[in-house]
């Protein structure tokens, strides 16, 4: 893994938190190394709750013939949503910044054969607790969390 893949999602997170949003970002890596596309978590930004920071990537990539040698880098571990969407795209891996202030569904990814690395990522952890502390509400609402 080249480290500058994560340095690209972490850009992105910190342009989705400069915009008033949440600071998750992501890019899809090509079988090149080549970055294919990123984004990151408009949810807020476009009032669209589909809006992840994995489906910005994705969609930014365009279409590609195949799926199973590019990698998703992302911030955050992967919600069931994300971790759906490489799973129908048979995205082949998925790097993780970091896991431990949300663990998603990255470990059912794992079960069914795509390679994950979790990073635990220093400055992927101070973006999501800062954010996190700061503004719950909004964090409780991203991940389906209500009451």
């Amino acid at each position: 893994m080249d480290p500058r893949w994560l340095d690209v999602a972490v850009e992105q997170a910190r342009a989705g938190l400069a915009s008033g949003g949440i600071p998750i970002g992501a890019a899809l890596i090509g079988p090149d190394g080549a970055v294919l596309g990123r984004g990151y978590n408009r949810r807020v930004q476009d009032d669209d709750p589909s809006a992840h920071g994995e489906t910005a990537a994705f969609r930014d990539a365009g279409r590609q013939r195949d799926y199973r040698d590019t990698t998703m880098v992302t911030t955050l571990s992967p919600c069931w949503y994300c971790s759906g969407l490489v799973r129908q795209f048979g995205i082949g891996a998925v790097i993780v910044g970091e896991a431990r202030t949300f663990h998603g569904g990255h470990d059912w990814l794992v079960e069914h054969g795509v390679r994950v690395t979790v990073l635990d990522d220093e400055r992927c952890i101070e973006l999501m607790s800062t954010f996190i502390a700061e503004r719950p509400e909004l964090w409780n609402e991203d991940i389906g969390v209500t009451g």
